[in-house]
């Protein structure tokens, strides 16, 4: 049986461990940040330094965006970290992580709603009217039913991209004047003067979010998806969001 001299050396020498890897830790994280400023002055600013899975990779988390680097800072890394084992990208996780969005706490009232069928299952689109991949993925979200679709005007790529969806927002029906758009190539007439800052809004709020291209998707569980995908990865996305919605 261990004596009570030996259980409280025991326990200092735990203490003491614990206590010299906070500081490691801290040693580490002002190392990578002094080092980093000195080679890298125009490196964005890091809001966070974290470790990894692997010993001595640091996570960079700039906004939503993230690098690696070596303990001492020596060394940036861009790119996917992916656990072999699992062929889990760990990287994709952890943004998709930092970048969920409230659902719950969207301003729907700026965006243009559709719906098929009993409308259960819900999606949000930031979308641009001179986006092609825009126009494809709203054709083929008319295949998937039971589908609440919010679109967000969002007007990214330039042009006569904020006037088109300037019009589209004041027309008397602002979401038929979408849909005939970009189903059918038909511009509603101009004319109607209407308070566009909706538009304004839906920026900064993309913005927020980290939507840097469209269309981007929101599932209501909160998870993002980048880029236009496929009817049925469309559909299998749908039914795990509904289901972690329920848990």
């Amino acid at each position: 049986m261990s004596s009570p001299l030996w259980a409280a050396r025991g326990a200092a020498l735990v203490a003491a461990c614990a206590l010299s890897l906070v500081s490691s830790a801290r040693a580490d994280e002002a190392a990578i940040r002094k080092h980093l400023a000195e080679s890298v002055p125009d490196l964005p600013k890091i809001d966070e330094i974290r470790s990894t899975a692997v010993t001595g990779i640091y996570e960079l988390r700039m906004g939503t965006s993230i690098l690696y680097a070596d303990e001492q800072g020596f060394h940036l890394f861009e790119g996917h970290l992916i656990d072999a084992r699992t062929r889990t990208n760990l990287t994709a996780e952890r943004i998709s992580a930092l970048r969920a969005v409230d659902f719950g706490a969207l301003p729907l009232e700026d965006a243009l709603v559709w719906k098929r069928g009993t409308g259960s299952r819900k999606l949000v689109v930031f979308a641009d009217p001179n986006c092609g991949y825009c126009k494809k993925f709203e054709r083929d979200l008319q295949s998937i039913d039971n589908l609440t679709v919010y679109t967000f005007l969002y007007p990214i790529l330039g042009g006569d991209s904020p006037e088109k969806s300037a019009i589209i927002w004041c027309a008397s029906d602002r979401t038929r004047a979408w849909r005939e758009w970009m189903l059918n190539g038909t511009m509603t007439n101009g004319g109607n003067a209407c308070d566009a800052s909706a538009l304004q809004r839906n920026l900064a709020l993309g913005q927020r979010y980290g939507v840097k291209g469209t269309p981007g998707l929101v599932f209501e569980d909160g998870r993002q998806v980048p880029g236009a995908a496929e009817t049925a990865d469309i559909e299998r996305q749908l039914v795990e969001s509904s289901r972690n919605v329920r848990r």
